[in-house]
């Protein structure tokens, strides 16, 4: 039993992994660590890229829950969770 367990762990770890290996999402998350939590527009734009392609990107960290967002008036506010450790690891792999 404790080892399904812990499969089921890694399997999170993995899924995890797989959302944050993208330059762009990467780039992201520094930003939310360096800076804290931010708008699509002000990422898009720090960025450089089209807002829709932020707004994929940020679902798919949204999925395996490593970011929320927060709805403040007409916009969505993005923040780190802490799910998988990620400003641990963003701070000490980037």
């Amino acid at each position: 039993m404790a080892e399904k367990k812990s499969y089921e762990s890694l399997e999170l770890k993995a899924e995890i992994l797989k959302a944050i290996a993208h330059p762009v999402r990467l780039c992201i998350l520094r930003g939310l660590v360096q800076e804290g939590p931010s708008n699509v527009g002000k990422m898009q734009t720090c960025l450089d890229i089209p807002q829709a392609t932020v707004s994929q990107h940020l679902a798919k960290m949204k999925a395996v829950g490593i970011i929320k967002g927060k709805r403040k008036g007409t916009q969505v506010v993005y923040k780190l969770t802490s799910v998988g450790n990620i400003e641990q690891l963003i701070r000490t792999f980037l």
